[in-house]
């Protein structure tokens, strides 16, 4: 506010006229606008009160990171304005801590017209998706987007939300904050990344890139030849399926808040890394039958829109494809700063070391839980697709796993050993 003493708070006006002030042969407002980095709304009043001219800055709160004024963050200590990265830990209470807006509701950019948000987002993507007709008007298109919250009027034009631009965007690299939150795909050559064959990140929001991104995938995976009723056909080394409900999961549990990375999918010539930023709410051998998301709005867009499966019934899908395809379990990594799920090429069940084998048991017997059955000796056998003569090797399988405290027996009293049932330890 300018007109008003620092001190005594009494008014004594102002010469001040910022809303045609000017600098150089630009208009303050604008020349202010152009050097913040997220260009936030910033309105300008100028009114008399009490006889007297004041001038009045109205700034929104910043969430979860600083406003740059020509890339450089600013923080009063005491009565002396200083640079925010001489005091990181005043950075990380203020910017980390103390910031509880959702990601989806923070802003991603201010734009003067709707015909501004058209420009960076695609409707027709929105509409298509749902299979609803295109609005005959602007302002119909608007009134969706804005219920949608993907879109808010603002008195100077509209606010992009983040929502808004991490799905709909036709170029990640136009919303400042969200560019490094694109997918990134990486094929090395051979089991390490000594050599890189392919490095391509993603432009588009999740939802209008999403099938390209599915498809590119596994058009540059491997593929078995198998001879079928005389005809030679091609099939794809991991089951789509999985690597839809891995990819969408990496997307929606990712933590946004981490700064600099994003969701990664690397692919090499015996596995694919998934990871995402952050590390999961829930303990990682519970994805199978508990949910919790920290982005749940995103979440709920992403299935609506047939990225991903219902609450609670993608994992459970994964473990049954892999089966299927008689590949291995995944693993589940959780590192640092990343969380990291690997889908395995296929193995011999020979050179299946024991952790694949008590990680295929503990999914068998959730995956069988989950479809309210329960895991024998004779249905893992099945699974490892290993002959009834060897079933003593399942056995084995069996006691390691729970001696990993990973299953137990449905009835502990049950005095028929030929007939035990197992369950999930939680079950």
């Amino acid at each position: 506010m300018f007109g008003v003493d620092d001190k005594t708070i009494t008014v004594e006006g102002t010469s001040f006229h910022p809303k045609s002030h000017k600098v150089g042969n630009e208009e303050l407002e604008n020349w202010i606008m152009q050097r913040l980095s997220p260009r936030i709304d910033v309105e300008i009043f100028e009114t008399q009160y009490q006889g007297k001219q004041v001038a009045l800055f109205k700034i929104p709160a910043a969430h979860g990171q600083p406003i740059a004024f020509m890339n450089i963050d600013y923080i009063k200590v005491g009565s002396i304005t200083r640079k925010l990265k001489d005091f990181p830990e005043k950075e990380r209470k203020i910017w980390l801590s103390l910031d509880k807006t959702p990601f989806e509701s923070k802003t991603a950019l201010c734009v003067q017209s709707f015909d501004d948000v058209m420009s960076l987002l695609d409707t027709h993507c929105y509409f298509d998706s749902l299979n609803l007709p295109y609005p005959k008007t602007q302002n119909g298109v608007a009134e969706k987007f804005i219920t949608e919250k993907l879109v808010r009027r603002t008195m100077s034009g509209f606010e992009i939300t983040n929502l808004g631009a991490i799905l709909f965007a036709k170029d990640m690299s136009r919303f400042d904050t969200l560019k490094r939150k694109s997918v990134r795909v990486i094929q090395y050559k051979g089991k390490s990344k000594m050599e890189t064959l392919k490095d391509q990140e993603g432009k588009y929001g999740y939802i209008v890139g999403f099938k390209g991104l599915i498809k590119y995938i596994m058009d540059i995976l491997p593929s078995n030849e198998i001879i079928k009723e005389s005809l030679r056909k091609d099939v794809t080394m991991y089951p789509e399926l999985a690597i839809r409900e891995l990819v969408a999961n990496a997307l929606i549990h990712q933590d946004f808040d981490i700064s600099g990375t994003g969701p990664m999918i690397e692919l090499f010539s015996d596995r694919i890394e998934i990871s995402n930023p952050g590390h999961p709410l829930i303990q990682p051998n519970r994805f199978i039958d508990e949910y919790q998301s920290r982005n749940e709005t995103l979440a709920s867009f992403m299935r609506r829109f047939g990225i991903c499966e219902e609450k609670g019934s993608g994992l459970d899908k994964v473990v049954e494809s892999l089966e299927l395809f008689q590949l291995p379990a995944y693993d589940i990594q959780v590192q640092e700063t990343h969380t990291k799920v690997i889908l395995y090429s296929y193995l011999p069940f020979a050179k299946m070391d024991k952790g694949d084998k008590v990680r295929a048991c503990y999914q068998h017997a959730c995956l069988r839980y989950v479809m309210n059955e329960k895991m024998t000796n004779t249905s893992l056998r099945e699974r490892f697709k290993i002959s009834p003569s060897n079933s003593s090797m399942v056995s084995r399988i069996i006691r390691d796993t729970l001696a990993e405290h990973l299953i137990k027996e449905e009835d502990p009293e049950n005095t028929s050993k030929k007939y035990i049932r197992y369950v999930p330890i939680w079950a």
